[in-house]
C-alpha cells in the first residue's frame, strides 16, 4: 500500500479502545525509584511523614511516573492496531494531573487510539491513557504522540541488529505482520468523573500575590551519564536501545545514544517541582520535544530554565514557560505548565 492508503487505513482505527488486564498497584519503593531516575528529591517523594505535612495519605509520584505504567499498556496498540512502520520516534507529551498519584493507588488504565494526523509527509500519531482510581474518578490523562518512521527512513540493518539486543518481550520496531484480521474496539459508554483533587487542595506552592508574569525561576542543570540512562531504561520500561547502544543509534541515523525523551521531561518537571515546593501544584505539562538529547560516553549536562508566562487571579494558577538546551541545542520545542499557587 502507499503510505496515503496506510494513512487512511490507520485514520479508521481511530477510537480503537481497550483497557489493561488487571489493575496497578502504586508502590512506595516504585515512587523512590522513579524519583531518583529523574532526579527529584523532593521530600514528599521519599519521607511519609514530609508528604503528609503536605496533606498526602503517603509518598506522592512524581508527574510524570505515569509514563511507566503507560509504556507497558501501549505496546498491543503499536503491535496490532498502529501497524505498518520500522520505529516511532516521541515528538510530544501532555500529563494532566487531576489529582496526584500517591503510594497505594489502585489504578485501572485505558487505551485508545485518540488521533492520526499527516504533517509534511509525516504520520502523526496520539495515543492517550486515562488512569482511574478504585472510586471511579479519573484521577491522570497522558496524551502520547508519536512519528510513524517507515522503512525506506532507516537502514535496512536496524532491524536484525534490535533484535540481538533486544530485552525479550519487548518488540520496539512495530508489528511487519499485518495480515492478521483487525477488529475494532470502542470505548463503553458510560459517565467518567474526574478527580477534583489538583484544583480544589491548597498547594504549598509560592502565593499567588508573590508573583507576577515574568518572573524567571532559578536556572538548574541535570548531568546524564549512559548508567541514568539505563537506569531509566529499567525503572520506566523504556529499553529502546537507541538510549543505550551507540551502534543501533548511529543505524538510526543519530550521531551517538540519546536520552529518553521521557527522561528529560521528567527532569524538567523536577527542576519546577524544587521552585513550586509541592509536586501536585501542576495541573498539566505540556511537552513539544525539538531535538533529542545526545549523551556520549562522557555524558551530557542539559540546562532548565523557566518563566512565569501568564497569572489567573480568578483561579489564582500561571502558565510557566520551560526551556532546556543541551551543548546549545533545544531539547524543548515548546514546554508549558500549568501551576496552582497558594
Amino acid at each position: 500500500m502507499t503510505a496515503a492508503a496506510d494513512t487512511s487505513t490507520l485514520e479508521s482505527r481511530v477510537g480503537h479502545y481497550y483497557q489493561m488486564d488487571g489493575t496497578y498497584l502504586v508502590g512506595r519503593e516504585k515512587i523512590r525509584e522513579f524519583a531518583r531516575a529523574v532526579q527529584s528529591y523532593h521530600p514528599a517523594h521519599w519521607d511519609v511523614d514530609a508528604a503528609k505535612a503536605l496533606g498526602y495519605s503517603g509518598l506522592v509520584a512524581p508527574l510524570t511516573f505515569t509514563s511507566g505504567p503507560a509504556m507497558a499498556c501501549n505496546q498491543r496498540m503499536f503491535e496490532s492496531v498502529v501497524v505498518g512502520y520500522d520505529m516511532y520516534l516521541q515528538t510530544e507529551e501532555v500529563f494532566e494531573q487531576h489529582r496526584p498519584i500517591v503510594e497505594g493507588d489502585e489504578l485501572k488504565i485505558d487505551i485508545e487510539l485518540t488521533s492520526v494526523r499527516r504533517i509534511a509527509g509525516r504520520d502523526l500519531i496520539t495515543v492517550t491513557n486515562t488512569f482511574t482510581d478504585t472510586a471511579g474518578e479519573i484521577v491522570h490523562t497522558l496524551h502520547t504522540t508519536v512519528v510513524g518512521v517507515g522503512g525506506h527512513e532507516v537502514d535496512p540493518e536496524i532491524r536484525p541488529a534490535v533484535q540481538g539486543v533486544m530485552m525479550h518481550g519487548i518488540n520496539m520496531l512495530g508489528a511487519q505482520d499485518t495480515d492478521a484480521p483487525y477488529v475494532k474496539t470502542l470505548r463503553p459508554e458510560g459517565e467518567r468523573r474526574i478527580a477534583q483533587g489538583g484544583t480544589t487542595r491548597t498547594p504549598a506552592s509560592p502565593a499567588f500575590d508573590d508573583v507576577k508574569a515574568g518572573d524567571g525561576l532559578p536556572a538548574q542543570q541535570a548531568r546524564l551519564s549512559r548508567g541514568d540512562l539505563v537506569n531509566y531504561a529499567g525503572v520506566s520500561g523504556d529499553a529502546n536501545p537507541l538510549h543505550w547502544d551507540e551502534n543501533i543509534a548511529k543505524l538510526a541515523g543519530q550521531e551517538d545514544v540519546l536520552a529518553h525523551g521521557m527522561l528529560t521531561m521528567g527532569l524538567g518537571n523536577s527542576f519546577v517541582t524544587s521552585w513550586t515546593g509541592d509536586p501536585g501544584a501542576v495541573t498539566r505539562y505540556a511537552v513539544r520535544l525539538s531535538q533529542p538529547a545526545i549523551v556520549p560516553a562522557t555524558g551530557a549536562e542539559i540546562e532548565y530554565s523557566g518563566k512565569i508566562k501568564s497569572l489567573d487571579p480568578e483561579t489564582r494558577s500561571g502558565v510557566l514557560l520551560v526551556g532546556a538546551k543541551s551543548s546549545g541545542r533545544k531539547i524543548f520545542g515548546l514546554a508549558t505548565l500549568n501551576v496552582r499557587f497558594r
